[in-house]
Formats: structure tokens, sequence, C-alpha cells
């Protein structure tokens, strides 16, 4: 079965206060417990802020490492999630749902499966 790179693009800056970011996180769990249950849940979980990504390039056999995100923004990948999909509609259908719990974009990409 397909799978699908959700996404959270999140805002760069400080998080919500507690009285915001928990019923966020109340309903971010009822998501997730719907995905496991629905057997589509493969995994997710919170990045660290987009300042605290290291880039590592190699040119010429040397490898370069810079400091901090790969493209600068005003949004970042703040977490993701992988499901397990019959298509992209339904791919599309859990990131709306998802979307709807946290309040923020998700971008939805099929991950190419290598053999």
């Amino acid at each position: 079965m397909p799978r699908y790179l959700l996404n959270i693009c999140q805002p760069d800056g400080p998080p919500p206060p507690p009285e915001v970011l928990e019923p966020i996180m109340r309903d971010l769990q009822k998501v997730n417990d719907e995905m496991i249950a629905a057997g589509a849940w493969v995994a997710s979980n919170a990045l660290h802020p987009a300042e605290a990504a290291k880039v590592v390039t190699v040119q010429d056999g040397v490898a370069r490492i810079s400091d901090g995100p790969f493209v600068e923004s005003k949004e970042h990948v703040g977490g993701f999630t992988i499901v397990e999909a019959t298509d992209m509609a339904a791919a599309l259908a859990w990131a709306e749902k998802l979307s709807r719990a946290i309040t923020l974009p998700i971008e939805v990409r099929e991950i190419q499966m290598i053999p």
C-alpha cells in the first residue's frame, strides 16, 4: 500500500501558550488514535526548531556542514506523520483531519518506495 508523508507547516517562533497548545495536543492524539485504529498510522514525530538543523553538502568529495535549515523561511516543517493509504484522496482525508486538529497547513507527498 502506498505511503504518504504529511508534513506539518509550522510558523517560526515560540510555541503557543499552554492554554492554546493543550487542546491542540488532545485533538492531535485523537487523530493519531484514529489513524492507528484504522491501520493507517506508520510513524509521527515533532522536530526541534528549524534553527537547530544542520545541512551537509558534499562537493568534489569534501563535506561541508552549515548551520540552520536548508531554506530560510518564515515557516518550517515542525513535524511529520507517515500514513499508509489506498490513494492520494485517502491521504488527503487524513491530512484534513490532522490540519483541523492542529490548526496548521499540512503538505502531503507520496513516498517513493524503493525496492
